[in-house]
């Protein structure tokens, strides 16, 4: 993903924080491993069906129509999206703000103030743990939308990311008490 600059509306950067940086290549893996997963256990019933039809005299569809469909689907699908999804990832930590962009079809922008950030949580699947990543959860004050998770990430900067948002929340001034 190419590094932009944060709308001008949002946020005033120094010129080493404002670009948008793009998540783990290797990410791309794990979302397919976890496709393969689901499309084969979509299968399983398609090809359940075809069997059981397979000596029926007059059939709907002639055998392995409706599975081959599903196959050939399931695999483009395991393939092409990862890539789609990947490419449409990018995030940035500016100076008092977490910005997040994401999604192939509904393209969302989120940008979250640090001091409305309750605490940070990095965390990993079984998956993500064989690939070195880790997936950042930002817990804000509020009721709508109040995680932010940022997947794909080396677990090293996610921790960095984790102890950066930490800093900034316990030296908030806005937070300490008045004397």
């Amino acid at each position: 993903m190419e590094a932009s600059s944060p709308p001008a509306a949002v946020s005033a950067a120094p010129p080493d924080d404002d670009r948008i940086r793009s998540l783990d290549a290797s990410i791309q893996a794990v979302w397919r491993i976890k496709l393969a997963g689901l499309s084969l256990f979509l299968l399983l019933p398609v090809l359940f069906y075809d069997l059981t039809f397979l000596f029926s005299p007059d059939p709907w569809l002639p055998f392995g129509v409706l599975s081959g469909t599903g196959l050939v689907v399931g695999t483009a699908f395991t393939l092409l999206w990862p890539r789609l999804r990947y490419r449409s990832w990018g995030f940035a930590l500016w100076p008092e703000e977490l910005y997040r962009e994401h999604g192939v079809i509904t393209h969302v922008r989120t940008v979250v103030p640090l001091r409305r950030i309750q605490h940070v949580d990095v965390s990993q699947d079984l998956l993500e743990r064989e690939f070195a990543l880790g997936r950042l959860v930002v817990h804000t004050a509020g009721s709508r939308s109040s995680d932010v998770v940022i997947p794909g990430l080396p677990l090293p900067e996610a921790e960095r990311i984790r102890d950066e948002i930490k800093r900034f929340i316990l030296e908030d001034p806005l937070l300490e008490d008045p004397v």
